[in-house]
């Protein structure tokens, strides 16, 4: 994700000579944070921790040279945005194409010019920031400006792909807005607008953990991906949805089951055992939102599917409003 502009930048050295670290360093470190290593799995470990935005790599050095170092940041999902500027004695037209061919996005031969190095890195800097608000905003509902059902269906993927190598528990939620429908029709498509705006904020302020996602699934519906959670802390995010949108007071006098806008949760955890179980698992959530519609709105039924034991959470009864 792109930085905020007053955070500064970090660019990772990679030489085995500590003579050519300090000249980069010294060229560097007005405007970047900066990290070094002397050998190429000093410099995976480092990349793959996180936080680097470009990495400077000299190509020769003992063991895993340049090359290889750069081949195994572009396969890792981990490190392959970022980019690698190859710097380096080696000057010939063969060993520049090589250092392209293994995802180099740029080559600058030894000895250069600070002013070149700089200039050099804040190109390739701002075109990784370029390309990171393309992908932010390919990913962003445009309504609600949380994730849409493309980042959604992406993460996921990657969750329940974790969840399976490490036996984690992984839960799941599909979150509807009681009778928007009539909603839409009381206030305006404006007002409706405005409504999912707020709802999705509220929602993602209940699942404040950076692993959780929260989604625009479709129409008034939105979905929730929390990894490493457990059906006692599942269910607490639940009765948390329910209550955040509560607070929000948004008044709704066609719902017949409060005055104001609500929703129903359907939940469900699980320990995934099937690479190909995540169809399944979404369906049962979907069966658990219809549950809590049919047992009235403005509720939440849970289902552990390694228990299978099932929980329901509903808000305290109010005065309804007019028909939906």
């Amino acid at each position: 994700m792109t930085l905020p502009p007053n955070v500064r930048r970090r660019v990772l050295i990679v030489d085995d000579q500590p003579g050519n670290i300090h000249t980069l360093a010294e060229a560097l470190r007005p405007e970047y944070d900066l990290f070094f290593a002397t050998n190429g799995e000093r410099a995976l470990e480092r990349a793959q921790a996180g936080g680097i935005d470009l990495v400077l790599l000299d190509v020769v050095m003992p063991g895993m040279d340049g090359y290889e170092v750069c081949r195994r940041l572009a396969i890792d999902a981990k490190t392959q945005a970022i980019p690698v500027l190859f710097i380096t004695a080696l000057g010939e037209v063969s060993d520049e194409t090589r250092g392209f061919d293994v995802g180099g996005v740029d080559y600058i031969t030894k000895p250069a010019s600070p002013a070149v190095v700089r200039a050099r890195v804040r190109t390739h800097i701002e075109l990784k920031e370029a390309r990171d608000r393309l992908e932010l905003l390919a990913s962003v509902d445009a309504l609600t400006g949380i994730a849409n059902r493309r980042r959604f269906d992406l993460a996921v993927e990657h969750e329940w792909r974790r969840a399976l190598r490490g036996a984690h528990w992984l839960s799941l939620a599909i979150v509807d807005v009681d009778y928007f429908k009539g909603f839409n029709d009381q206030y305006g498509h404006g007002r409706g607008d405005e409504c999912l705006r707020a709802v999705a904020q509220a929602l993602a302020a209940t699942c404040r953990r950076p692993a959780d996602l929260v989604a625009r699934y479709g129409g008034e519906e939105f979905a929730l991906v929390l990894p490493e959670t457990d059906p006692l802390g599942a269910c607490d995010i639940a009765r948390g949805c329910l209550d955040s949108v509560r607070a929000l007071a948004i008044e709704h006098a066609r719902s017949t089951c409060a005055p104001h806008v609500t929703v129903s949760v359907g939940m469900v955890s699980l320990r995934p055992s099937d690479p190909h179980g995540l169809t399944d698992a979404l369906t049962q959530a979907d069966r658990m939102l219809y549950e809590a519609k049919d047992q009235g709105r403005r509720s939440a039924v849970h289902l552990d599917l390694v228990a299978a034991t099932k929980r329901s959470l509903t808000l305290p009864a109010a005065a309804p409003g007019g028909e939906a």
